[in-house]
């Protein structure tokens, strides 16, 4: 099973394992960002700032894993270093582009994996593959020794096989991180969205079976944050990598949409940035009334693999995680099963709550299992 580009064993033999996403530096073992255009890069001189936080607080790190070619797609596919297999549905994508670190945390080859999530790049896999994955609020978490170093979306975050490891090493890695327990009444604002009506029906079915108050709610905007959301990805990914072409090593997928990506102008961005604000002033209105806002993290289930490596693409899928990158608040997907299909609902708080948020997930979990239980 490819997961890993390279294997290592940093800290502690007994500490927490670590599973690190090949964008992410770590001292000594060079950073592939997935492509064949970077085979002869040399080694890192230095550890990321969250290898470093993770390192003294006694991790163990494991290892690199594959990526979808310079983390810019979402199936995970990547013909140049081998395609993760979903350890849980096998028959289905891993997803992107933080493929490999949310196979390393499904198969149980890490307690935890650190991935990068720009579009939806750790939510995305963690529901393929049946796991947690945590976007934190932009800017919260380092990204020095992260690729690309400039970026106004992309955000480190975690994957974790329950909450409890989630915040776990939310801690380390965010110093200004303290888990709480959560207070007073739980108030959902259940975002009305375009998604599958198997998919719709469970993520209703779930956050009303907490017994909490859910309220129906909308975002106007919300489509137009998902179309500037790819105008802005678009824009910045072909600063950082456009030039790489030119090696003639970039696979034909990612070759052809970076090609495309070379179009996106200045009034394109412009645009999307005065999207970006008036999208965020939304969702912090709804956020001043609602402690988290639920919805779906896919629209639909997973592509199938072999549609997938018989080249369908579904850029779609990104619909309900890409505006959150572009408005920066933290966002939290919670696995689910329907019918042997991997979904996951999808949790939003406040701009810099990220503690609040996860402690808003357990107690949501809680409810919802002792009304389970007395069922």
């Amino acid at each position: 099973m490819t997961v890993f580009t390279e294997r290592c064993a940093l800290g502690p033999e007994k500490g927490m394992r670590v599973a690190i996403k090949d964008s992410i530096d770590v001292a000594g073992m060079a950073t592939r960002m997935g492509s064949a255009a970077f085979a002869q890069a040399a080694p890192a001189t230095a550890h990321a700032e969250v290898v470093e936080r993770l390192l003294a607080a006694g991790c163990r790190m494991v290892g690199k894993t594959v990526l979808h070619e310079f983390a810019f797609g979402v199936s995970g596919i990547n013909p140049a270093c081998g395609t993760p297999r979903n350890h849980r549905y096998p028959d289905r994508i891993p997803g992107g582009s933080s493929s490999g670190s949310a196979v390393s945390v499904a198969a149980g080859e890490a307690d935890i994996a650190l991935g990068t999530d720009t579009g939806g790049s750790v939510r995305m896999p963690a529901t393929c593959c049946g796991v947690y994955g945590f976007k934190p609020t932009f800017g919260r978490v380092s990204r020095r020794g992260v690729w690309p170093a400039v970026t106004s979306l992309d955000c480190v975050g975690v994957f974790a096989p329950n909450l409890e490891l989630l915040e776990r090493a939310e801690a380390i890695i965010d110093p200004r991180y303290e888990p709480q327990a959560f207070s007073g009444e739980l108030h959902i604002g259940l975002v009305e969205v375009d998604a599958d009506a198997a998919i719709a029906d469970a993520i209703g079915l779930y956050v009303r079976t907490s017994g909490c108050d859910v309220e129906a709610v909308e975002l106007p905007l919300f489509e137009a944050a998902f179309e500037a959301g790819l105008t802005v990805i678009n824009a910045e990914t072909w600063s950082a990598f456009g030039a790489y072409l030119e090696t003639g090593c970039v696979g034909k997928d990612v070759a052809e949409r970076l090609e495309r990506a070379a179009d996106t102008g200045p009034q394109a961005v412009l645009g999307a940035e005065r999207i970006r604000q008036a999208f965020s002033d939304q969702v912090d209105a709804l956020l001043e009334r609602y402690s988290v806002l639920a919805l779906p993290t896919l629209p639909s289930f997973p592509l199938l693999l072999d549609e997938a490596l018989a080249g369908k693409t579904d850029l779609r899928s990104t619909a309900l995680v890409r505006p959150f990158n572009l408005s920066g608040h933290p966002a939290l997907s919670i696995p689910l099963d329907i019918d042997g299909r991997p979904a996951g609902l999808q949790l939003v708080g406040r701009h810099g709550d990220d503690a609040r948020l996860l402690s808003a997930a357990r107690e949501l979990e809680r409810l919802v299992a002792t009304t389970n239980k007395n069922d």
